[in-house]
């Protein structure tokens, strides 16, 4: 490992209904992306339990204090000396919402960052497949950056990533390397999965790291699956097989990311623009895109 490259992994896993047995699936996971040399792992969202009906998710989650997956990882972080990324757990905000919550643990165990995910997939597919997250799940209100050794990182979960300003603001605050960990649909994944985050990665210059759930859960919900690695020009870098749980790792240079830049240097080209509404005659809607 360097300041100038280290091995990212994506751990795809199919969360299970209980967090005991989510957390003996994500532990031998991880514990192989390590041993093949990973300095970063991710896990996806929702990586301690899939429960979607309400009942079921109140009975077994707990505060981020009382977490004990939270506990368990971040004892594993430290044993194993990696930057632990777990993509997300469910967690009692209070009596009645939970958080969709995002952690980032150090190489000692410590929590550096934890994101709360900001847009609520409140979607109908069509033929009776429909979540209503927001109907759970507070929504998190703050953007959230931070350091590793390599460069800054962006935290996003899952629907976020059909949020493109959320990035770029990220961006713009300094990231080389985006995350949205994922338990998408299969349906919405085989439409825009790769598409999304190859876009993200592009306009924003960026890494983009992307683990998934993936396959038929023990409550029916299917989930796409292919875990991503992207790098700043689009290239897809490492993608799972499938559906299957599993790992995917990739070397990361992080020159990548000023070489992208200096190509197509869009992060220095935003402008602020107003758009002219012509039913409404001189009135303007003014809105801010880019730096200023």
């Amino acid at each position: 490992m360097s300041a100038t490259s280290f091995t990212a992994a994506m751990v795809q896993m199919r969360t299970r209904l209980l967090p005991e047995h989510s957390l003996e699936q994500g532990t031998r996971l991880i514990l192989e992306a390590a041993a093949a040399g990973a300095d970063y792992v991710q896990t996806p969202e929702v990586s301690n339990m899939m429960q979607t009906g309400r009942q079921g998710l109140f009975e077994h989650i707990a505060s981020e204090a009382d977490d004990k997956s939270l506990k368990a990882y971040q004892a594993l972080a430290a044993e194993l000396k990696i930057h632990l990324h777990i993509g997300s757990l469910a967690v009692k905000a209070s009596p009645e919402r939970a958080a969709n919550r995002s952690f980032l643990i150090g190489p000692d165990g410590s929590v550096i960052a934890s994101y709360d995910k900001i847009h609520m997939f409140d979607i109908d597919l069509g033929n009776g497949e429909s979540y209503r997250e927001s109907a759970n799940y507070q929504a998190g209100e703050t953007a959230v950056i931070s350091d590793l050794p390599w460069g800054r990182i962006g935290l996003t979960i899952c629907y976020d990533m059909r949020f493109p300003a959320l990035y770029r603001a990220l961006a713009e605050s300094g990231a080389s390397f985006l995350t949205a960990p994922s338990a998408f649909t299969r349906k919405t994944g085989e439409a825009h999965w790769h598409t999304l985050l190859r876009a993200r990665a592009i306009e924003n210059g960026c890494f983009m790291f992307a683990a998934a759930q993936g396959g038929v859960h023990e409550n029916k919900r299917e989930t796409y699956g292919h875990s991503l690695i992207v790098d700043p020009w689009g290239v897809v870098l490492a993608e799972a097989d499938g559906n299957e749980p599993g790992i995917i790792l990739a070397k990361i240079d992080v020159a990548a990311v000023g070489t992208a830049r200096k190509a197509i240097p869009s992060l220095q080209h935003g402008r602020r623009f107003s758009v002219t509404d012509t039913k409404a005659g001189s009135e303007h809607l003014h809105l801010v895109r880019g730096s200023a």
